[in-house]
């Protein structure tokens, strides 16, 4: 639900962004700045009331159709687009966070392959979409098929999951209440609700936490491995997320 502020402030934010542009032809003898509202409705091909009522701040609740053709005739910037939707408390149909198959932004990919300790990224749906040769040891499991390895498929359908994880219960518990924060982000990606759905119907111990409802923040802290071939190994966990891309986590593990 948009409220008053919002729209008070897309309206005054959409004005600012129009009366800052150049004309076409750098019109000087001009006494008001910037694009006048039809020359503006004109680029984006939307009704010159349209502009008028959402820079008023009227509740008219444009679609996110128009608003897509608005940020392309204002020129916004990926930052101002977004700042656009989420005060129009719309989804943007260009969003990043929503195409299936999106990999690893290169800044993360190039972070996770220079860690020499356990580190890989997280994608909206918490597939793994990068990882280095550490963290791939230490999952035991988790990369061993030719399918896109996904980390809470992995903590609650792999037995060895339940091996590598000593406080199993807890863990688990944990790793989904902080998916749970991101879920509500990520709901218009298809591999989200196609994650969520299928765990549930696969996985008892999921389809239980799920319907309790709970959310955490990501934290770090200590984490302990009970690891086949290197015994008890303890770490501590850090996760950063993408400046760019909020969507994408990358976590590594500072030995203990």
């Amino acid at each position: 639900m948009q409220s008053e502020d919002q729209r008070k402030s897309l309206g005054a934010f959409v004005r600012a962004r129009r009366e800052s542009m150049t004309p076409e032809g750098h019109d000087r003898r001009r006494r008001t700045p910037g694009l006048r509202r039809e020359e503006l409705a004109a680029r984006a091909a939307i009704g010159t009331t349209w502009i008028a009522w959402i820079e008023q701040g009227r509740d008219v609740r444009p679609s996110a159709e128009t608003l897509a053709r608005l940020a392309g005739g204002l020129s916004l910037s990926a930052a101002e687009r977004d700042y656009l939707f989420s005060l129009a408390g719309r989804h943007d149909p260009l969003d990043l966070s929503a195409k299936a198959g999106a990999s690893a932004p290169a800044a993360i990919a190039a972070l996770v392959g220079r860690m020499d300790w356990p580190c890989y990224a997280l994608d909206p749906a918490w597939s793994i979409c990068a990882a280095n040769g550490a963290a791939r040891r230490l999952f035991i499991g988790l990369f061993e098929d030719g399918n896109v390895p996904n980390l809470l498929r992995y903590i609650f359908t792999h037995p060895a999951a339940r091996q590598l994880l000593p406080d199993w219960s807890e863990r688990a518990a944990r790793v989904l209440a902080e998916f749970r924060r991101d879920y509500g982000h990520g709901m218009a990606d298809p591999r989200v609700t196609k994650l969520v759905q299928g765990l549930q119907d696969e996985s008892p111990e999921f389809r239980a936490a799920w319907n309790a409802q709970t959310v955490l923040a990501r934290e770090g802290g200590e984490r302990t491995f009970r690891h086949p071939d290197d015994g008890l190994l303890h770490f501590t966990q850090h996760t950063l997320s993408d400046v760019e891309r909020g969507d994408f986590r990358v976590v590594f593990l500072e030995p203990g």
